[in-house]
């Protein structure tokens, strides 16, 4: 911070530790939201939707309470994996999240459309706002853990998600993938940019698991997760395997039905935040 500073944000154009304050949201006023745990990918389709939801239903069976902000505006899958079909409702003082049949809260846009189906066509300025509002004007009362589930890359959402809530941490979901090294390269230098810790990797479909002898089948080849954890000095916190009852509980709207505890570890050091 300059020794000149009017600590006037809008007009300095200083990255100093002030300005990154200054940008962080307050929620709702009736909202107390103690941890925030985001949860990113370099690339699509790796199950990052997946993740968040089995951390947001691990904290819940741990007793806590847990939340998910679906910040994936263009391709929400939450209340889909958690078979939500009533929508958000709201009133002069804010919005209500919907809540999961164990009471796992959840905000998406998909619980704002009139149909599910119905694509989000808006540029990027807007989604990130709408973001932003997910935050500033959801009621979400007490909340121990709230997990976002941003969309992949390093775009708007993301900077939005980093820049405007207190993030505590986040979780880097991968695939067992030769370009799996830049892609985490890329999540893990923008979090240090941002200043923002990385709890650790997630694997997911790491392996199969022979239904005759229970060997484990690399479907995707040698994983290389420990190597590129070894490289940027973080932990791997769990290596989830292709489970096709896992898959079908997504798709029937059950996953809080799931049976597993490859997540364990990952919990743990949630807990320990």
């Amino acid at each position: 911070m300059s020794q000149e500073c009017n600590h006037d944000c809008s007009s300095c154009g200083e990255d100093c530790a002030e300005r990154k304050e200054s940008l962080i949201e307050q929620p709702h006023e009736m909202s107390h939201i103690k941890k925030v745990i985001g949860v990113v990918s370099g690339k699509g389709g790796v199950g990052k939707s997946l993740v968040t939801s089995l951390m947001a239903v691990q904290m819940n069976r741990r007793g806590f309470s847990s939340a998910i902000l679906d910040a994936d505006v263009t391709g929400p899958s939450i209340p889909k994996i958690f078979g939500l079909k009533e929508k958000a409702k709201g009133n002069n003082m804010g919005i209500f999240p919907v809540q999961s049949k164990t009471g796992v809260k959840v905000m998406s846009v998909n619980l704002l459309l009139p149909n599910d189906t119905d694509p989000v066509i808006w540029r990027g300025p807007i989604i990130a706002g709408t973001v932003k509002q997910f935050w500033t004007d959801v009621i979400w009362d007490d909340v121990d853990y709230m997990f976002v589930d941003m969309p992949p890359g390093t775009g708007d959402v993301p900077l939005t998600v980093f820049q405007s809530l207190p993030v505590d941490g986040i979780i880097i979901v991968t695939s067992p993938q030769e370009l799996v090294s830049m892609i985490v390269s890329k999540a893990v230098r923008m979090a240090e940019m941002m200043n923002i810790p990385v709890l650790g990797l997630v694997e997911n479909m790491s392996y199969a698991l022979c239904p005759d002898c229970g060997k484990k089948i690399n479907i995707f080849g040698e994983s290389h997760i420990d190597s590129i954890a070894k490289e940027f000095n973080i932990p791997v916190l769990a290596k989830l395997p292709i489970n096709p009852k896992l898959a079908a509980a997504c798709d029937a709207g059950m996953i809080e039905l799931f049976e597993g505890d490859w997540l364990e570890n990952a919990a743990d050091t949630i807990e320990k935040l």
